[in-house]
């Protein structure tokens, strides 16, 4: 049974400063682009010579496509459910600047006005993850995409609620690699990044 291996895009301008980044397609910074290049040798690493993953997926964010590509990977495909969350009117907000109107304010507690709630981000999630396994018996699958999206699909995987990816870290230009215990989902690796 293979393995997913999820790879959050490298940082972003938003990204280091904390705002949220859905939908806008922002470029990476230099550093971005350089912790890019460092995860594909984290990955050959991580992957000790098995063969090669049977389908590489990305976003259709620029972000998370050059992000593979400076990690050395080849995309099969693009895929929209790949997507960030949608923070609606939160777009380019950070937390302590929601607050200011929603006190206590978290895109795991509270909702994104004209964006996607927790269970639609969770339904998403759900749909890919039934896709990838049909994959697994062949080899491993590799999922470029998003910190927030990354960490709701991480938790379905064990069985979590969507809001549970709250407990689960996903920096830039880190991976975590989902497995199997004898049919049961289980994470293998969490936030990994080798300098």
């Amino acid at each position: 049974m293979g393995r997913v291996f999820l790879l959050r895009h490298g940082e972003t301008e938003w990204s280091a400063t904390g705002r949220h980044t859905g939908r806008t397609d922002i470029p990476l910074t230099d550093r971005g682009r350089e912790l890019a290049t460092q995860a594909g040798p984290t990955l050959e690493a991580l992957r000790r010579g098995d063969p090669p993953p049977v389908r590489v997926i990305t976003s259709p964010r620029s972000r998370a496509q050059e992000t593979a590509k400076l990690a050395g990977l080849q995309p099969d495909a693009v895929d929209e459910r790949l997507s960030e969350w949608d923070y609606g009117d939160c777009e380019g907000r950070t937390t302590p600047q929601i607050r200011e109107d929603v006190p206590g304010w978290t895109v795991w507690t509270h909702p994104c006005p004209h964006g996607e709630t927790a269970a639609q981000v969770g339904a998403r999630a759900d749909a890919l993850l039934t896709d990838v396994r049909e994959l697994l018996p062949r080899g491993d699958v590799v999922l470029v995409g998003h910190g927030h999206f990354s960490r709701v699909l991480t938790a379905r995987w064990i069985g979590l609620p969507p809001e549970g990816g709250v407990h689960i870290a996903m920096d830039a230009a880190a991976w975590t690699i989902l497995g199997d215990e004898r049919g049961v989902p289980r994470l293998d690796a969490v936030n990994l990044r080798i300098p």
